[in-house]
């Protein structure tokens, strides 16, 4: 690491075995650390959390009792998933008191809590956030001089960022605003211009140790329905855990009971579970005692699981900027990973899209128990161009009948069996005169030998 970093974080980053930089990393960190407004675009599974993490912990200043960085997140699991990663710091360094303020918590206690001390650094989800700042006036984000958005794109799709847009009409106008996110859409423009600063804009896609190896496949259900599909490909599959993605609550209710009656052991994530059984679900995710996990794309943003190695789509998601976040569940930290897609005539024009996008997909089918190729849906042969003969003969066969007279038949056939007997001869003569200026040019040469 060629930063300067503090004692505390050079040993947290030799505790997390960090090698070297990925991309985003090498780019986004010295302009976080010159106090630079960044929009950091960058696939799941490529660091850019660490991309924050680290110069936001080098720039604390833990004398001052104060928050002074914020850190949003769209879901209640990625809180928590980012508010682990940079508590990692307490082990080496106790004095930056780091705080999570999420959803599903006691709102009572968290504000007692924050109401006695406030921390160094916040991490929570954004309508409790604005909760405890806007409505509350308890949590001093006011004193902040750094925000990121993480997952801005999540963050504009579930509705979250009008409520964003309210905290940050109440920070500092000199606030660096970090944005982190696997793609930007148009949508967001608006907000980034409204509270950057002159913004550098960091799209790390160059390969990396850690940088995604997935390989994207499509399966085309022709006349089954994905479900039927479904388990006709499962026992092809032998994976370590496999994301299944359906696209709405009720479709993973459903295909999460078919597995169950199938006899496959799964746990499912949707929105109608409990907190309990949510708890419940994601134990068993993390303890790896299950290989199947059925969900939809908004509940699955949150969960972050290395260990996945394959990705199978029930058809496209209606935002295709989602399929990036489902096949990047996969291949992450240098693993290799397999996206499947299944896929009916109404996703044609989304796979087209995304090949547009340069999305590479492999055709393949599960057929007697192994894999095998097939052509793409919309595969064209190239016709063959027509010879001479060829144009003769279809005119003649083509030609329309008039008055039919006995023998008509055998009259077209001895026209055609004409034409091509005239053909064969004109190849045989001129083969024939190929061969007589070969054997010239060879009698010339040993003419030419013989006279050295």
């Amino acid at each position: 690491m060629k930063f300067n970093f503090r004692e505390d974080i050079q040993q947290l980053i030799e505790y997390k075995r960090f090698k070297d930089l990925s991309p985003i990393q090498k780019k986004t960190i010295p302009l976080i650390l010159d106090k630079k407004d960044v929009i950091g675009i960058s696939a799941t599974g490529t660091g850019k959390s660490h991309a924050f993490i680290l110069p936001i912990l080098q720039m604390v200043d833990s004398s001052l009792n104060e928050i002074q960085a914020i850190i949003t997140a769209p879901t209640r699991e990625l809180a928590i998933q980012l508010y682990t990663m940079i508590s990692e710091i307490n082990m080496f360094n106790d004095n930056i008191n780091i705080k999570l303020i999420a959803s599903g918590k006691d709102k009572e206690r968290m504000i007692e809590s924050v109401k006695s001390q406030q921390p160094h650094i916040v991490v929570g989800t954004i309508g409790r956030l604005k909760d405890l700042f806007v409505d509350e006036a308890v949590l001093r984000l006011d004193s902040a001089k750094i925000i990121v958005i993480d997952e801005a794109d999540m963050t504009l799709e579930l509705g979250f960022l009008q409520q964003v847009d309210e905290i940050c009409g109440r920070l500092p106008k000199k606030l660096q605003m970090l944005v982190f996110s696997a793609t930007i859409p148009s949508q967001l423009q608006p907000f980034l211009r409204k509270y950057m600063t002159r913004p550098t804009i960091i799209e790390a896609t160059e390969k990396h140790e850690l940088s995604p190896d997935i390989e994207h496949v499509l399966i085309n259900c022709r006349y089954m329905s994905y479900t039927d599909k479904l388990l006709k490909i499962l026992p092809g599959i032998q994976p370590y855990v496999c994301m299944i993605f359906a696209r709405t609550k009720q479709e993973v209710i459903s295909v999460a009971e078919l597995l169950k009656n199938n006899g496959y052991d799964i746990v499912e994530i949707h929105g109608d579970l409990s907190n309990r059984e949510r708890k419940q679900a994601l134990k068993s995710i993390s303890a790896d005692r299950t290989s199947y996990i059925v969900c939809s794309d908004i509940m699955a943003r949150g969960l972050d699981i290395e260990s996945v190695s394959h990705v199978i789509s029930l058809g496209l998601p209606s935002s295709l900027n989602y399929y990036t976040h489902r096949s990047g569940r996969t291949g992450r930290a240098g693993r290799s990973g397999v996206s499947y897609v299944l896929f009916n005539q109404s996703d044609h024009s989304g796979i087209k899209v995304l090949r547009s996008q340069g999305f590479e997909f492999l055709y393949k089918d599960y057929k007697r128990d192994q894999w095998v190729d097939v052509k793409p849906f919309d595969f064209k042969p190239t016709r063959r161009k027509l010879s001479q003969e060829d144009v003769e003969i279809q005119k003649i066969a083509k030609k329309p009948v008039k008055k039919v007279k006995p023998g008509y038949k055998k009259k077209r056939q001895a026209e055609i069996d004409k034409i091509r007997r005239r053909q064969r001869r004109l190849m045989i003569k001129a083969s024939i005169k190929e061969q007589q200026k070969e054997r010239a040019k060879k009698a010339q040469r040993e003419k030419s030998e013989s006279r050295r």
